[in-house]
């Protein structure tokens, strides 16, 4: 796959199609008579009527031939096909491909000296820099040792082997294992790259991984054409560590405001359960390198 498959016409057309598919018309006030009916969910027609645009306007704005879609436009067509906020945002981003930033020539992500800082400062919390593409800048050893503590803990300082969060979850034996609910967790993977996608579509190294993983799992290749979008930036992981059993943590991820795309992901568990107690366990399993703060006693 290569850049311009991000950035095709056809891009909005599945969007738009895999949207009208999940709809009856009973689901929006329409009258279907009976009728046998030869595509799944609403018709062309039926959400043109809805969003009161033309269907030849319609069908030319999914089939990629009409670019430039008013505001009002698409708000009439986000409201018909009831789309989330992210749905929302990802249909712009489709409909207005030229207003996305150009990407410079390609260069390696390099993690902010602070951002590092950061990760070393929160030495008790597994943390990892994730860039744009999820690809792992930077870790600390916690958070080296809960999610990929099979691989050489400076790779992610050489970009010719640095891992990808992505790539691990879908190619990576070890990181299958990991997570005991692999389908929520593959789900959620996927509409976050639906979403880098939408905002990125120049990207070659984005649009190289997807085609990898579109070639190497069928997991993705049958998620990706469902076209679901959905920015996850915090909630709830279960994990099967090799080392320290199972453990509930919360994350959040935090972007940085520079613009780069990158983002701090952390774990936390909660105060007295027994996942901070096998986090506790981890930092001692993995060493001295890994500080733990004690909590203050009464």
């Amino acid at each position: 796959m290569d850049s311009s498959a991000l950035d095709s016409p056809a891009e909005l057309g599945n969007f738009l199609r895999t949207r009208r598919a999940r709809l009856q018309p009973e689901d929006v006030g329409l009258v279907s008579y009976g009728a046998r009916r030869r595509v799944p969910g609403l018709r062309r027609e039926e959400l043109a009527q809805l969003s009161g645009v033309s269907v030849a306007y319609y069908t030319r704005l999914e089939q990629g031939q009409s670019h430039h879609a008013s505001e009002g436009v698409l708000d009439a067509l986000a409201r018909a096909l009831r789309l989330t906020d992210d749905e929302r945002a990802h249909l712009r981003a489709l409909a207005r491909p030229t207003t996305a930033r150009r990407l410079p020539a390609v260069r390696p992500d390099k993690v902010r000296p602070g951002v590092r800082q950061l990760l070393t400062a929160l030495a008790d919390v597994p943390a990892l820099a994730l860039g744009p593409r999820f690809e792992i800048l930077a870790w600390n050893r916690l958070g080296h040792a809960l999610i990929a503590g099979h691989l050489d803990f400076d790779s992610p300082g050489r970009p010719q082997d640095r891992p990808n969060a992505q790539r691990l979850l879908f190619l990576d034996p070890h990181t299958r294992e990991l997570y005991p609910d692999r389908d929520e967790e593959i789900r959620r993977a996927v509409s976050s790259l639906r979403v880098a996608a939408g905002q990125r579509p120049d990207d070659p190294q984005l649009a190289a991984l997807i085609g990898e993983l579109s070639m190497k799992s069928t997991e993705f290749s049958s998620l990706w054409s469902r076209h679901v979008v959905r920015t996850c930036t915090f909630g709830t992981k279960r994990f099967h560590h090799p080392l320290v059993g199972g453990l509930e943590l919360d994350f959040e991820m935090m972007r940085t405001p520079d613009g780069s795309g990158h983002g701090v992901m952390m774990y936390t568990a909660a105060p007295g359960s027994p996942s901070e107690a096998a986090l506790r366990l981890l930092a001692a399993e993995r060493g001295p390198e890994v500080r733990v703060l004690e909590p203050e006693r009464p």
